[in-house]
């Protein structure tokens, strides 16, 4: 076992302060892990998910910090970080089971073996988040303060027992995973996005701007990535409309995804480019890379924060703009929330088709209205035909992805932009989901159907791209669902 073993700080020197569980002599704000070197997270030996029901004492964080300070006056921190994660958890472990011995704390092995995998995943990992994260069923992890902590499991939003020792730990683990991507979140730039290692989403906004304690949100992602196939057995679309959306995404129609918080834009977005040719050249664009491409050939670009002089921001505009001058074949955007619109507009409709994007509406009318009061509000001194000429000349499909208040998500419309009628946009549905009530459960009750349009404006895409036919038995399969 090594550690820092020297006279002065050997673990078995007598100590003068007590370390009787109630003890408080070293207060947990000292924190010298987060000045360590960084050490990647481990998900070894995670609690059993029933431990975060649990709400502990507090002797239970009393004799934790006690724990806590030992370890660190005993451990090199430095030596630590060069260690694999087990090997790491395997060192932690033998000077913990040393100090609890040494200080004739009581504790029995099932409260040690918990107590261990706390103290290791403060050390090691992201502390009281690390059995959210191993926790595959979990879709939203949101923190609000120091003790209080709500997850989101099968559409519902739920509290835990979970809490953090003070809002100066959660604010550590809040730097951790910024620092990750090379981000701050501090007093000088209180608001960050971004990612853990396996793509979940990360937003941290710490105070002064928060006033009850750092907000924590993890929008996490499933390590099995789900497919149109898995959403035709959630209920979210049927095998007709499914069948749709392959063809739309293969056939290289500009597709925008809109949706509210939560109704999975992001995951669609990932199923409609299973759908892309592997010989095609991708390049995405977002806030915080999230989307999780399989082709070969995707260059993946991220947006970038000023720095503490307020300089060498890169935009989402940036970005796109940039995106034109590496010969790609689709852009896809994570999310269009600004002027980025007006250029994404433009590469959809510079030769660049089957290009992909989010934004936040609560229909597809509203979708296209988002996006010119976007290009509007960038500046851009358009007559307002001229914008919406620009949307229908660029803009083929509208896919509307809901949550519904029982949590279940749904793809409510499949929605075409035919062209102007004057100075409005003319759209017609080609799929849509009928809310027929809830049944005795307190569910949502349902159904996909058809509109009947035989010839969608996409048909002779389809045509040249050889899938006409079966796209014509998807429209014909559907609407005898709809009328069975």
């Amino acid at each position: 076992m090594f550690g820092k073993r020297g006279p002065d700080n050997d673990v078995r020197a007598p100590k003068p302060a007590s370390f009787a569980p109630e003890a408080t002599a070293r207060a947990p704000d000292s924190r010298p892990v987060v000045s360590s070197p960084p050490i990647a997270p481990t998900r070894a030996s995670p609690p059993p998910p029933t431990a975060i029901e649990t709400r502990r004492s507090e002797t239970y964080y009393q004799v934790k910090a006690t724990i806590f300070g030992a370890l660190i006056e005993a451990i090199d921190l430095a030596q630590l970080a060069k260690l694999d994660g087990e090997s790491a958890r395997e060192e932690i472990r033998d000077i913990v089971n040393e100090i609890i011995a040494i200080k004739n704390i009581v504790m029995s092995i099932a409260e040690q073996e918990e107590l261990l995998d706390d103290i290791c995943n403060d050390v090691l990992g992201y502390g009281p988040l690390e059995p959210l994260l191993s926790r595959d069923d979990i879709s939203d992890i949101m923190v609000n303060g120091a003790g209080t902590v709500y997850i989101e499991v099968a559409g519902r939003i739920q509290r835990t027992g979970i809490r953090f020792r003070d809002n100066q730990q959660l604010l550590n683990i809040c730097q951790r995973i910024v620092s990750q991507v090379g981000r701050r979140v501090d007093e000088s730039s209180p608001i960050c996005d971004a990612r853990l290692a396996d793509g979940s989403r990360v937003n941290a906004i710490v105070p002064p701007l928060a006033i009850d304690g750092p907000a924590l949100t993890i929008r996490k992602f499933k390590k099995d990535k789900l497919t149109l196939d898995q959403l035709v057995k959630f209920g979210a679309i049927t095998p007709e409309g499914a069948q749709i959306l392959q063809i739309i995404g293969r056939v290289r129609c500009n597709v925008l995804i809109s949706g509210g918080t939560g109704s999975g834009k992001t995951t669609l977005l990932n199923c409609l480019t299973n759908y892309i040719d592997d010989e095609e050249r991708i390049i995405t664009c977002e806030d915080a890379a999230e989307l999780q491409l399989q082709q070969p050939h995707v260059v993946r670009l991220e947006t970038r924060p000023p720095n503490i002089e307020g300089e060498g921001q890169v935009t989402m505009r940036d970005l796109v703009r940039n995106c034109l001058r590496m010969r790609p074949e689709r852009i896809i955007v994570g999310e269009v929330r600004g002027p980025e619109a007006f250029d994404l507009l433009q590469a959809m409709n510079t030769g660049h088709d089957g290009s992909m994007g989010t934004l936040h509406a609560n229909n597809p009318r509203e979708a296209l209205s988002r996006c010119e009061s976007m290009i509007t509000m960038g500046g851009f001194a358009l007559p307002s035909r001229t914008i919406r000429e620009m949307i229908c000349a660029s803009i083929d499909v509208v896919i509307q992805a809901a949550r519904l208040r029982d949590g279940s998500r749904r793809i409510t419309h499949i929605t075409e932009v035919m062209g102007m009628e004057g100075d409005t946009i003319i759209t017609q549905d080609i799929f849509v989901y009928d809310l027929l009530g809830e049944d005795s459960n307190g569910h949502i009750v349902g159904r996909h159907r058809a509109t009947g349009i035989g010839r969608p404006r996409f048909w002779e895409r389809a045509r040249y791209f050889g899938e006409e036919q079966r796209l014509a038995a998807a429209l014909d399969a559907a609407e005898v669902v709809a009328n069975s």
